[in-house]
C-alpha cells in the first residue's frame, strides 16, 4: 500500500482533508471516520490519520473528487462547532497509530499516577528552565575509556568509531565516543582562541558595508512575526499561528518519510534538547541572513561549523553559555565576523521559536535537505536533525514561547567573549585618529623656507618687507630656489621630526642661525620647517650635501608639521637669521 499525500485545513464548522491519489480506481474507496480516527482507502492507497480533535457522522459530511488533479476532498464536521484543532500540519504525528490505552507500555515510571500523556503534557506547560546541579565527583582512574553519548538527548554511543574517516570532514572533536563532555568544551575553547583573527575582526569592524547590507536583508519569518504581533494585538489572546506558515510539497513529502518515533527523555535531557534547538537556529538564522536564503556549497559548512551541538557535540546547561559560545565561533569561523550579526541572529531566533513549532519545524526541515545534499554532512541528520523533526511536531508551542522569552532576557557583551575585544577595537581606533590627523596635516600648506643664500639679500631688504615676507611665503625666490610667487613643488614634500636625544642635538644645529635656540621650543615635537629645495639646476650646490648629512644622520618617520606651527617656526628662523 502506499502512503498518499494529503492536506489538512479547517474552518469552524468543518475539518477538510484534502488526498491526492492520481492512480487510484475512483470508482472503488471507503472513507471512515469517528471521533479522532479517519482512513481512507482507493487501490493502491491507504491512509489512516490520527486526528487532532474529534469529528463526527451526522449528515453534513461532504466529498468530491477532482479528475483532472486526482484530488479527493472530504468535509468532516467537527463535534464540537467552533473549535480550533492544533498540529494539522504536523503530518508525521498524524500518520502516528493511536495508542492503545488499554495495554500496559514496555516501559514505565514507577510510582506515576496513571493519567494520559496528554494530560501529563498539559501539566507541563510550566516549564522551569532551572537545572539541578551536582556537586563535581572525582571520576576514579580505574574507569578506563569510559563510554560518552552524544546525538539528539544524548541517546547516541559507540555508532561513531568505524566513521573516523568521514567524521574529520564535518565535525572538530576527535574519537567522540571516548572524549567526555568536558574535554570536549576545553577543546573546543581552546581551538576557538587559536582560530581568532585580529585582523580579520578588524576589518570587518572598520569596512562594514557588506555587513549592514546583510542586516537589511528581510528573512521569511520577519513578515509572519510581524503578521502574528498584529493579530494579538487585535485578539489579546493567544493563538495557534500554524496557519502563517505553509509547508511546501518537498517539504510535506520529507514529513510523510519521517518514521514515528517516541523518545524517553528525563528532565535533564529534555532541557539539552531544548538548548540544542536554540544552538542549532541561532546558526541557521546566521547562514540564512549571510546567504540572503540563497544556499550555496558553504551553507552546511556554516551551520555545523558555528553549531558547536553539531560539530562538538557540545551539551548545556542555560541560554547565556550558548549564545557566548556562537558569538565566539561567528568571530572565528565565517567569512563575515561581526558582533552586529550575532544579536540579529538572536533577534531571528527568538522570533521563529515565538512563531511556534510549525516555523521550527520548517526551519529543520531547511536544515535537513542542506546537510542531505552534502555529503559526508548528512550523517548529523542520523544524529540530530531527523530525530529534531519528529520530536518538534510533539512538543507544545508554548514551551516554545518561554524559550523565546529565555533566549530575549539574557544580555550578552563583547567582553563576555574572552576575546579582548573591547581592547582590539580601542587601539584600532586611537591609531585610526592619528592616521586621521596625519591625512589633515599632509593637507595643510608646506613650511616656509629659509635659505642661507637668502640672508644677503633679506638684509638689504627694508624690515617691513621682512615681516611681510614672513606673513606670507617667508621666501625670496631670487636664488633660484624658488620660482616666482607660487610654492616650490620641493615644499610638499614631508618634513622630517626628530625625536629621540641624540635627535635633538641635531635639531638645535639645523634651526639655529645665530648660535641660539628659538624660545618656546620643545625639541621633541619640533619640526623641521626649512624646506630645503630638491635638487634643481637653480639651486645653490651647498643645499644638497646639507640634505645628504641630514638624511645619514636622521632616522626616524616623515611627518608634516601642522600649519600653526610651521608659521611660528618661520616667524623664528626670519628674525633670528645671520645679519
Amino acid at each position: 500500500m502506499l502512503t498518499p499525500a494529503f492536506d489538512l485545513s479547517q474552518d469552524p464548522d468543518f475539518l477538510t482533508v484534502a488526498i491526492r491519489v492520481p492512480y487510484a480506481r475512483v470508482s472503488e474507496f471507503d472513507v471512515y471516520f469517528e471521533g479522532v480516527d479517519f482512513k481512507f482507502y482507493a487501490k493502491p492507497y491507504f491512509l489512516r490519520l490520527n486526528l487532532p480533535g474529534r469529528v463526527v457522522e451526522n449528515g453534513s459530511e461532504q466529498g468530491s473528487y477532482d479528475a483532472d488533479k486526482g484530488i479527493f476532498t472530504i468535509r468532516l464536521p467537527k463535534e464540537t462547532p467552533g473549535q480550533h484543532f492544533e498540529g494539522l500540519n504536523m503530518l508525521t504525528a498524524l500518520l502516528a497509530p493511536r495508542k492503545p490505552r488499554t495495554a500496559k507500555p514496555l516501559v514505565e515510571e514507577i510510582g506515576a499516577s496513571e493519567v494520559s500523556e496528554e494530560v501529563v503534557e498539559d501539566d507541563d506547560d510550566e516549564f522551569s528552565w532551572d537545572i539541578e546541579q551536582t556537586p563535581y565527583e572525582e571520576v576514579p582512574g580505574s574507569a578506563l575509556n569510559p563510554q560518552c553519548y552524544y546525538g539528539f538527548g544524548n541517546l547516541r554511543s559507540g555508532v561513531l568509531q568505524r566513521l573516523q574517516d568521514e567524521l574529520s570532514e564535518i565535525i572538530d572533536v576527535k574519537d567522540p565516543d571516548f572524549t567526555p563532555a568536558a574535554e570536549r568544551r576545553q577543546k573546543r575553547l581552546a581551538a576557538e582562541l587559536a582560530k581568532f583573527d585580529p585582523d580579520h575582526y578588524l576589518a570587518d569592524f572598520f569596512e562594514d558595508e557588506p555587513i549592514e547590507q546583510v542586516l537589511k536583508y528581510n528573512p521569511w519569518w520577519n513578515d509572519m512575526y510581524s503578521k502574528m504581533k498584529a493579530s494579538l494585538g487585535k485578539s489579546k489572546k493567544p493563538e495557534d499561528h500554524a496557519a502563517l506558515v505553509t509547508f511546501s510539497e518537498e517539504e510535506k513529502y520529507q514529513l510523510r518519510k519521517f518514521a514515528n518515533k517516541s523518545y524517553l527523555l528525563d528532565k535533564t535531557a529534555q532541557h539539552q534538547v531544548y538548548y540544542g534547538l536554540i544552538d542549532i537556529l541561532l546558526a541557521y538564522c546566521y547562514e540564512t541572513r549571510v546567504t540572503e536564503g540563497e544556499r550555496n556549497v558553504e551553507s552546511a559548512w556554516n551551520v555545523r561549523k558555528l553549531s558547536p551541538t553539531l560539530c562538538w557535540f557540545e551539551t548545556w546547561t542555560n541560554v547565556h553559555e550558548i549564545l557566548v559560545s556562537f558569538a565566539r565561533r561567528v568571530l572565528c569561523y565565517p567569512l563575515y565576523r561581526h558582533f552586529k550579526l550575532v544579536m540579529k541572529a538572536c533577534t531571528d531566533t527568538a522570533k521563529i521559536l515565538q512563531l511556534g513549532k510549525s516555523a521550527v519545524l520548517k526551519c529543520l526541515l531547511d536544515i535537513h535537505k542542506i546537510f542531505q545534499e552534502n555529503d559526508p554532512a548528512y550523517i548529523l541528520n542520523d544524529l540530530y536533525i531527523s530525530d529534531y523533526c519528529v520530536w518538534i511536531q510533539k512538543t507544545k508551542s508554548k514551551r516554545l514561547s518561554t524559550l523565546a522569552e529565555a533566549l530575549k532576557e539574557v544580555s550578552l557583551t563583547k567582553a563576555q567573549l574572552g576575546l579582548e575585544l573591547e581592547e582590539l577595537e580601542a587601539a584600532a581606533l586611537l591609531v585610526q585618529e592619528e592616521e586621521t590627523s596625519g591625512k589633515a596635516g599632509r593637507s595643510s600648506p608646506g613650511p616656509c623656507e629659509s635659505s642661507e643664500d637668502s640672508t644677503e639679500e633679506s638684509e638689504t631688504e627694508d624690515s617691513s618687507e621682512a615681516e611681510e615676507s614672513d606673513s606670507s611665503t617667508c621666501s625670496d625666490g631670487k636664488d633660484g630656489a624658488l620660482a616666482g610667487d607660487g610654492p616650490h613643488p620641493g615644499l610638499m614634500e614631508p618634513i622630517i621630526s626628530l625625536q629621540g636625544s641624540s635627535l635633538e642635538r641635531g635639531l638645535s644645529a639645523l634651526l639655529l642661525s645665530d648660535g641660539e635656540a628659538p624660545e618656546n621650543t620643545d625639541p621633541q615635537e619640533a619640526v623641521i620647517s626649512q624646506g630645503l629645495p630638491l635638487a634643481s639646476s637653480g639651486a645653490p650646490g651647498g643645499h644638497r650635501p646639507l640634505i645628504q648629512e641630514l638624511g645619514d644622520q636622521l632616522s626616524t618617520t616623515l611627518q608634516i608639521s601642522t600649519a600653526q606651527d610651521s608659521t611660528a617656526e618661520c616667524g623664528t628662523e626670519v628674525g633670528t637669521g645671520d645679519q
